[in-house]
């Protein structure tokens, strides 16, 4: 049979660019580049995948006659988003090609039959648990700038930590990211029951799921979700995405947390230090973007220097009565933390002068980064 439907722009341009980011992955499948597009009850299902994050959605459309194909995934977005009228008709051809028209302009395009696209993961329907969204946001938010890249040699790093954590009768979500330089660690109270969250010994989601859970949550109020042994499934009513778990080692992130006493504390003012750091960084010249710190009593200095073009010194007050330190840390990686705590004053621990510095604030609760220091 051949596809032939009509669809309003509006609805069939969110559900396209839901996909983009999963579709436009240059990948070893060419046919990881289309959108499988099929007929159901009162509309289309729209699905992406590039193996390791696959989302199906519902789209709604008038259906003239069943059917299903895939089409390239950008350039079918590009033409519904160009279109000027507020409806499309898509009629299906020989070999898989398809006519688009909309108002007076009409497209031929190109597309491959769905017999080599992967089948969409099955998932079991027991085992969800509804959150408010913000809630993931907010985790996600206070890690995903310390994920590792993909050319990270521990394939792990390039993941999150996911642990579910009960204190009493309180029920804690906690992300967990390292590059192994930095650290960060958000928990975060829920009021939900956790007791059917099946989490693995280890859980660990991929970077690229991560940003497209942060996606999915951005659009939606509530979602459910399901952890199964090899997948993470997000679902509300229009749409399911699948998210591939990875196996591997986490660093001992409690150690390394408690390797650094607290006791010997800095109080920063966060946005006088964070905009000190902006202009400090103007003058680092290597990619490790190195800066000096000079913390005496009630005072902080901050440096930085480039052979070709000159350097840089900055002056904060501080609330601190320990010993005189000198160190040398990225400034990047002080930006990145700071940029994403919510409070006024910042808490920095730190023990000698190559000790690393950790970072926490009563105002931000759950919240904590630690930057491992460099050499001067």
């Amino acid at each position: 049979m051949a596809l032939n439907c009509t669809v309003t722009k509006n609805n069939f341009l969110d559900g396209l660019n839901s996909l983009q980011n999963i579709t436009n992955k240059k990948g070893t499948l060419a046919i990881l580049s289309n959108v499988l597009i099929e007929t159901t009850n009162g509309g289309l299902y729209l699905t992406g995948t590039d193996l390791e994050v696959g989302m199906r959605l519902f789209v709604p459309a008038d259906i003239q006659e069943d059917g299903s194909l895939t089409l390239p995934s950008k350039k079918i977005f590009e033409i519904v988003r160009e279109s000027g009228t507020e409806t499309l008709t898509i009629e299906e051809t020989e070999n898989s090609w398809v006519i688009i028209k909309a108002g007076l302009s009409t497209y031929n395009l190109a597309g491959m039959p769905n017999d080599d696209y992967p089948e969409f993961p099955d998932y079991e329907d027991e085992s969800f648990i509804s959150f408010e969204s913000y809630i993931f946001l907010e985790l996600i938010e206070k890690v995903i700038y310390s994920i590792a890249n993909e050319q990270e040699n521990i394939y792990s790093l390039t993941c999150v930590l996911f642990e579910k954590e009960k204190i009493e009768e309180t029920n804690y979500l906690k992300m967990i990211s390292s590059d192994g330089h930095r650290l960060s660690v958000m928990k975060k109270d829920v009021a939900v029951d956790l007791e059917q969250m099946q989490l693995n010994d280890i859980t660990l989601i991929p970077k690229k799921g991560i940003q497209e859970w942060k996606k999915f949550c951005e659009s939606r109020d509530t979602i459910e979700v399901s952890f199964e042994e090899k997948q993470l499934v997000l679902r509300d009513e229009q749409a399911v995405m699948i998210i591939r778990l990875q196996k591997g080692e986490f660093p001992n992130y409690s150690a390394i947390v408690g390797a650094v006493e607290l006791t010997n504390c800095l109080q920063i003012n966060r946005i006088p230090f964070l905009e000190s750091l902006k202009r400090i960084n103007l003058f680092t010249e290597d990619i490790f973007h190195t800066i000096s710190l000079q913390v005496e009593q009630d005072k902080m200095i901050l440096s930085s220097q480039n052979a070709d073009l000159g350097n840089a010194k900055d002056e904060q007050k501080i609330v601190y009565t320990g010993d005189s330190l000198a160190l040398g840390f990225n400034c990047r990686y002080f930006i990145d933390s700071l940029q994403v705590m919510e409070c006024e004053t910042v808490e920095a621990y730190i023990n000698s002068n190559s000790s690393p510095c950790l970072m926490k604030s009563e105002d931000d609760k759950g919240f904590l980064s630690v930057i491992m220091p460099m050499q001067l």
